[in-house]
């Protein structure tokens, strides 16, 4: 365990999982060691650099030590991990086997992380041990788990469910239950695998829950199931959106995806995050993106545990700029090295918007938040500056012409790290030459070779109209549905150059999308995106078209690489061509995505058919 930290410092690495265990407060506020904690806990938590408590932890935890049942509204960002966490450790006694502590969860990210922060706090409870379960993992390891003896469990309902229904995991000893994030487990679909385990816990456990908000159906949830609860209601503190810089712009949304690749080849930061709504614009995005040459990838709900832990330590250690995500998705993303978060989909919600800035402007750092709102969305921009309290700045997001700008700089601030480094007579010879053939002076040679450095081809630029925004306007705008919010246009991934087609060993059966081929294939072979052309998706396999040419390292390398759990193991493709597109219909009861045929109807995030609120959630 690592030494005590001053305040000032950022959380150590084995706590980063923490996410929103933000200990800064007025120096002369309460103190950790006025909580009532158990000392192992209360050095445990100022082992980690935590002396001073967060609203939402100075008023939880006492009164979940003192034995009452808690019903909060708090963000990401406010310290409720810490808050039902610790009462929760104190409540466990590690010299019994049994499950004493259950605490659910809407996504197996946020599971994973909530169980890593409290094995971190358990440091110091020799014994004790917690244990994650969650869809999209292998059921056996998590039963062996379970078996061996866990006093603390961490789960999404529906894997919890499972366990129940399996009988390799019991209630029987239960003693303190939380609901974490539950306005997202109703948002997903969650209600009766929730309702299902709160009716079959014991009823004299001690019970938390803690939700961003707090509609009519949480409020039916916590009188239903929660005993006189202390009722507590903290917001994020302002100065965590005062560190970011909050734009926004106006725009058609045929525009968005040239804007954002103008926004990220002339942005100067570490890292960025991209908002999208849906997974398949997820996918559509991140695969666009990487085509055009930027260094990105996409996580979603659909994404393997495995696969996305290792986006996030590309992204950590600087292997991977951009990441485009859902909300679900990025729940509990903790990496300090983002500095931008862009908005693609305007958020529909103001607290949304709070948690999705938040991502941004950490550990002390600037960040800066852009928002891309249609026409037909300007409506929103009044509520969420009054959820921030801030007056959101207007840009125009950077022209063809400012990006060429950008590299130019760039490039001149390279070569004069080069001058600096010397031995250029060689160089110099080689311009006189040329000079002198072609009859140009220096300084129009100079330009010429910035230019090509720039990626300026010298043709002309084309018109760009710059959108207007006017706060009165109601006009109505394109792909409007009945309920008056915009539509999205079906993205699709425009095809690159036809080339020679190979076979890839993922599938249908494996869960694999598009993004995850294209990424794992320009991410090891050293490709560009632009390179890749048709890909379809199988049910054992899928076929990629790759102009570029393929070393026999760079054959390897991409065969050895992992997409779903599955090596790609590349091979030239030597069965018949794909019929053109359209001339065939999908399956019954399934839906076409870029060749690609999917089962249709929702499902959550354990891989259960969406069952929606059938219990008055």
């Amino acid at each position: 365990m690592s030494a005590a930290l001053p305040l000032d410092s950022t959380v150590p690495e084995n706590a980063e999982v923490l996410d929103d265990l933000d200990s800064t407060v007025e120096p002369d506020g309460p103190r950790f060691a006025d909580l009532g904690l158990p000392t192992a806990l209360l050095r445990a938590a100022t082992d980690l650099g935590f002396h001073t408590p967060t609203a939402i932890q100075n008023r939880a935890i006492p009164a979940l030590l003192d034995g009452h049942d808690v019903a909060g509204v708090a963000q990401t960002g406010t310290g409720k991990t810490a808050a039902f966490g610790l009462p929760l450790l104190a409540a466990v006694d590690p010299t019994e086997r049994g499950v004493q502590a259950l605490v659910l969860a809407p996504t197996r990210e946020l599971a994973v992380q909530v169980a890593d922060a409290l094995s971190t706090f358990a440091a110091r409870m020799p014994g004790l041990r917690v244990v994650p379960v969650y869809g999209g993992a292998p059921f056996l390891p998590q039963k062996a788990a379970l078996a061996a003896g866990a006093q603390v469990v961490v789960g999404t309902p529906g894997r919890i469910i499972d366990h129940l229904e399996r009988r390799t995991l019991t209630l029987a000893g239960l003693r303190f239950l939380v609901l974490d994030e539950a306005d997202e487990m109703l948002r997903m679909g969650f209600a009766e695998d929730v309702d299902r385990i709160l009716t079959d816990a014991p009823r004299d456990r001690q019970t938390a829950l803690f939700s961003a908000t707090m509609p009519p159906a949480i409020r039916k949830v916590a009188a239903t199931h929660l005993t006189d609860p202390v009722d507590i209601s903290v917001t994020r503190s302002a100065s965590t959106v005062g560190t970011i810089k909050q734009t926004y712009a106006v725009l058609p949304f045929r525009a968005k995806v040239d804007a954002l690749t103008r926004v990220l080849e002339t942005s100067d930061g570490d890292a960025t995050i991209v908002f999208v709504r849906t997974k398949g614009a997820c996918d559509e995005i991140g695969a666009e993106l990487i085509a055009r040459g930027i260094s990105a990838a996409a996580i979603n709900g659909d994404v393997p545990q495995k696969d996305r832990e290792k986006i996030i330590d590309r992204l950590r250690s600087g292997q991977l700029d951009v990441l485009v995500a859902t909300d679900v998705a990025a729940r509990g993303l903790d990496v300090d090295r983002i500095d931008l978060v862009v908005n693609f989909d305007a958020p529909t919600e103001p607290e949304s918007y709070v948690h999705r800035i938040g991502r941004t402007g950490r550990a002390g750092r600037q960040g800066t938040a852009l928002t891309f709102f249609t026409p037909r969305e300007v409506s929103r921009l009044r509520g969420i500056e009054r959820a921030t309290k801030a007056t959101l700045e207007q840009v125009t997001p950077p022209t063809a012409a400012d990006v060429a700008a950008h590299r130019a700089t760039k490039q001149l601030a390279k070569a004069a790290a080069r001058l600096a480094a010397g031995h250029l007579d060689s160089f110099r010879g080689a311009v006189a030459r040329f000079t002198a053939e072609h009859d140009l002076s220096h300084a129009e040679l100079a330009a010429v070779l910035l230019a090509v450095a720039a990626g300026d081809d010298g043709a002309p630029a084309k018109a760009e109209t710059e959108p207007t925004f006017d706060r009165s306007a109601t006009r109505r705008a394109d792909h409007v549905d009945q309920a008056g919010f915009q539509r999205e246009p079906r993205r699709r991934r425009t095809d690159g150059p036809a080339g020679p087609r190979y076979r890839v060993a993922v599938g249908r059966d494996h869960g694999v999308r598009p993004a995850g081929i294209v990424g794992a294939i320009t991410g090891e072979g050293g490709i560009a995106g632009s390179d890749l052309g048709r890909i379809d998706i199988f049910d054992s396999y899928s076929t990629v078209e790759i102009s570029a040419h393929l070393s026999t390292t760079a054959m390897h390398r991409i065969s050895a690489a992992t997409v779903s759990g599955q090596k790609l193991r590349l091979q030239p493709d030597t069965g018949p061509a794909p019929a053109p597109r359209g001339t065939s219909r999908p399956r019954r009861n399934t839906v076409e995505y870029q060749g690609e045929r999917r089962p249709a109807g929702r499902h959550d995030r354990d891989g259960h058919r969406d069952r929606g609120s059938r219990t008055g959630w």
